[in-house]
Parts: C-alpha cells; structure tokens; sequence
C-alpha cells in the first residue's frame, strides 16, 4: 500500500497539467448528453441524451441512448439513437458494456398503471437481427435492499462481477456501493457492502471498475470535494472486496463545484470521459488521462503448449500491478466452426488462471462474425477457451505472470476453432505443459485435463486416442521414445481420474507429423503438441 499512495497522487497532480475537451457537435447537441459510457476498446461511446424529439418518448424529460464511433483524432461520427428494445421506455440508459461489445448493463423496469418504476438491474445480448429484450438479474436480497431514490450499476469486464450503487434507506437519495458475484453455476450472490473506507454517510454512487480489476472510480460527495459531488479513485488491497486504500479526489479540472460523475475510461486508460456542466447544460468531455507507451514493454509471448511455459523475455519494467489502471491485454480474435466457419449458436467464451484453475470471468462473441475481446491484467497465466454445446475447442494460453505489469497492449488474431463431437474429431490441447525434456505434466495443465475427463464422463461411448508429437530437435528414436511418454503421461491422469483404460489409447509420433516446417522457434513450438483424438463416439 505505501508504494500505491505517491504513484496515485502523482497521477491525480499530473491531470491539472490538462484541460479538458468536449467532444464537438457530433455527441454534444443543444440537449442534455449525460451519462458516458466509452467501450473497453475505446472505439464505441454510449451516452444518454434527455428530451430530444427523436427518443422513445416526447414526454419532457425523456431519456434515450445514443451512441458514437470513434474515427481518429478528435473526429467522432455522428451520434445515432440506439434501435429498440433498447430504448423502449421512457427513460433509458446503459450502465456498461462488456470487452466484447456484446452485453450491455442497463436497469429493470415496471410499469404499475401509469407509473414506471425503476428497481434492479437486466442485461441485453446482442443477437444476429439485433437486441434480445432486458432480462432481469436475479441477486438475492436486492429487492428488499434497494430502497433509495436512485441506483447506479457496472458489469465488470470479467463478466462475473457487478458493482451496484443504491441506499439501503427508503426513499434516500445518497447511495452505497456494493459488489455481486455470478458463480460458475450462473448464479448472483447477495450484495455486499464494499466496507466503510468507500462507503460515507454522503452518497457514493456510478461506480467505474478499470480494466485492472483493482482500480475503482466512484462520484462522493464526501468531505475533501471541490464542491458537490466530485470523481474519487481507490485500489482494491486484497479478496474481500472490503479492504481499499484511501480514496483520493482527482482534483481539477476534472471535478468542479458542479455535480461530477459517470466517469468512465477504456482499457488503455489513455483517456478519461465524463460530464461536464456549464450553466446548468451537461456535455460529454474527455481529458487525456494516461498516456500510452508501447516500448516501453514488449509483446507477451504465448507459452509452450507442451513443454513447460515460457518466461517472456523483453525490456524489464517495474512492477506496476494495482498501481495503473491500463496495465491489461486485449485479446482480439473470432470463435467459429472448423468445418462451417460459421459463428455457433449459443458460444461463450471463458478464461481462466492455469496456476490455480479458478474461471476468472467469461465473454460472448459477435453471433455474426464471431469476434471477441477480453481484456486481461498482467500478473498471471491465463488459459482461453471456447465452450459450445456439442463442440471440442482448441484452448488458447497466455503467460502475463514473468511481466508483472507494463502499458497497455492488444493481441489479435487469437482465434477459438471449435469441432463438433464425431468420430475422427481432432483437437490439440494446448494447455497442457511438461517439463522440459521430459514426460511430467506440469500443475498448469490440470483444468484442460479435467475438462477431457469431464467430457468423456458425459460421453459414456468415447474412445480417444492421446497423441504426442515433437519437434525436429533430436534424434528420431530419443523423439519417438518423449512423444510416447508424454501421450502415455496425459492417459495415466485421465484414468487416474476414473476414465476405464479401454477408452483410452496412447501413442507418440515423435517429429513424422509436424503441422509446421521446423524452421523457427515458433514453428517448433506448434510442432511439440498433445492431440485429442476421437476414434469412437
């Protein structure tokens, strides 16, 4: 904690240096633009926008989502009504979006007669013809708890952990920030209070998680602001989501005497959006928050599927993990069929720590083309893997852990290639790890291996076959004789786990089926693989 205090203020002093910018005519209008919300990705930016004569409602008041894509520089396209159902009532709005752009945070709403109350929170997934409809999260406790006159809410990036702002007290209009989590079993966990070095007697409220999972942005009106409420930042210290170091105020100009909120940043942290009020009118504003240095760290290698994972090498950099918030990666690629190319209904995309095998969060991608985006901090080895029903998925690795920390970077082309269930379905496990040189599976390659048994558990038919294969290094007999133990290493934990020996067939190829010319270090690399084969099902 004593080395994220001065990183901290020296960030909070460096924001007075700038000034802010409102983002022009294209998102700013003669009405009312509240409530920014700028995707991870930095390329989408979600607003709401109060009265216009094209939202869902003319009532007066009425609040619609609009959105604008970023082009270059200061140059943004022209802002567009989001379609229905996402603006259906009167008054709308999304809370958050997910990496991938698939999801989106918004309230539940009911009608009772003319009324229209606002209580809960509900989600929307994007599909091949457009929006499906809010469906409303189901966290235990939160009807009798949501009490207040307002409420406030973030989907964070992982997908699985929800920051809810609302008052305990009836009809109160100053909140509380609190936390839900969604287990592997899809289930929301009751809202708990993230402690008293967040929560005041004043109001807390639009809770912002960055990318980092650590660092929180908050609106208080507690003592220390410049005026109303002001934009307060704060780092998670450990698990319990209750211990955080002491908040600071980013000071001007980003807080003003004016009511300050809805601070959002994307996954570089490059720049900051918020709102901005001059006489009462609100526009959207950016300010240049954190400049980006790609150098400064080289690009993550992606660890050996076979031998042990490989430590990146690269320029050193500090330790800077829970210190800045656009210490993350975003993995960019496309989940499809080997066969189709096509997008498979109803994919999800999950990652996971392979040094403890904990799920770490989950993505959607696009039901059309099948991209998606996860955004990882540094600090771990991660496994990524498409889950489909009636498919095997090739599962992607990614050892961030040696780094420690550096700027903000983007790896594409990371493609989930999904099998359907058949005989003669091939798929290599990537995420399963020997010493090198050797037949020892390593900790990390466990959560693969347990899936495969799951799977064989749920096909009482299967019969596989583990094949190992090497690279060129080597002689071919020392290469046949490793291929063959490590296929025999990855049957032995399959039936150790209650797999019948019958199902399961071993046998090493040593370097006669390479995927590639063994010519490079990369190359080698995808030569060295275990393959899952199904011969029976």
């Amino acid at each position: 904690m004593k080395r994220l205090i001065p990183v901290l203020l020296l960030a909070c002093q460096a924001l007075h240096a700038q000034t802010p910018e409102k983002l022009g005519d294209m998102i700013n209008s003669e009405f009312t633009e509240i409530q920014p919300v700028i995707s991870p990705d930095g390329k989408t930016l979600y607003f709401s926008r109060v009265s216009h004569p094209q939202n869902a409602s003319n009532k007066k008041g009425s609040q619609d989502v609009w959105f604008s894509e970023y082009l270059t520089g200061t140059l943004w396209t022209a802002a567009r009504r989001m379609p229905n159902p996402v603006n259906s009532e009167e008054h709308n709005v999304i809370y958050s979006v997910t990496p991938d752009g698939n999801t989106l945070l918004t309230h539940w709403t009911q009608k009772d007669g003319d009324d229209l109350s606002i209580r809960g929170f509900a989600t929307m997934k994007k599909q091949a013809g457009g929006w499906e409809r809010p469906k409303k999260l189901d966290i235990p406790g939160l009807d009798n708890m949501n009490k207040g006159y307002y409420q406030y809410g973030y989907l964070a990036n992982d997908g699985k952990t929800l920051l809810l702002a609302f008052s305990e007290k009836k009809n109160a209009k100053e909140s509380d920030l609190y936390v839900s989590f969604l287990d592997k079993a899809g289930k929301w966990s009751r809202p708990m209070s993230l402690g008293s070095n967040i929560n005041t007697d004043g109001d807390e409220t639009t809770p912002f998680l960055a990318a980092d999972g650590q660092t929180l942005y908050f609106s208080s009106n507690r003592p220390g602001g410049l005026g109303s409420n002001d934009i307060w930042v704060s780092h998670r210290l450990d698990k319990s989501w209750r211990k955080w170091s002491n908040p600071e105020n980013l000071g001007a100009p980003i807080n003003t005497p004016e009511f300050d909120a809805y601070f959002t940043i994307p996954a570089s942290g490059e720049w900051a959006y918020f709102v901005t009020t001059t006489n009462g009118k609100a526009d959207v504003a950016r300010i240049l928050f954190q400049k980006i240095a790609p150098d400064t760290v080289a690009p993550p290698t992606v660890a050996q599927t076979v031998d042990k994972p490989a430590v990146q090498t690269g320029k050193p950099v500090d330790n800077t993990q829970g210190k800045n918030s656009n210490a993350v990666v975003m993995i960019i690629g496309k989940l499809y069929d080997a066969q189709t190319k096509k997008v498979p209904a109803n994919a999800r995309i999950v990652f996971e720590s392979l040094v403890d095998g904990r799920e770490l969060g989950t993505a959607t991608p696009d039901p059309v083309t099948g991209e998606y985006k996860i955004s990882l901090p540094y600090g771990d080895k991660y496994g990524i893997r498409p889950e489909v029903e009636g498919y095997v998925g090739k599962s992607l690795n990614l050892d961030l852990k040696t780094l420690g920390g550096g700027g903000y970077l983007e790896l594409n082309d990371r493609d989930l290639v999904v099998t359907k269930i058949a005989a003669g379905a091939k798929v290599d496990l990537n995420n399963v790890f020997f010493e090198t040189a050797k037949a020892t599976l390593q900790p990390e390659s466990f959560p693969e291996l347990n899936r495969v048994v799951e799977l064989m558990n749920k096909q009482k038919a299967m019969t596989v076959e583990i094949a190992g294969h090497t690279d060129s290094d080597g002689t071919d007999e020392a290469n046949m004789k490793l291929s063959q133990d490590r296929a025999a290493s990855v049957r032995n934990y399959l039936i150790s786990k209650g797999i019948a020996e019958v199902r399961v067939v071993a046998k090493g190829y040593g370097e006669s089926h390479p995927v590639a010319p063994n010519d490079t270090p990369e190359n080698k690399q995808r030569n060295r693989r275990v393959e899952f084969v199904i011969v029976k099902n």
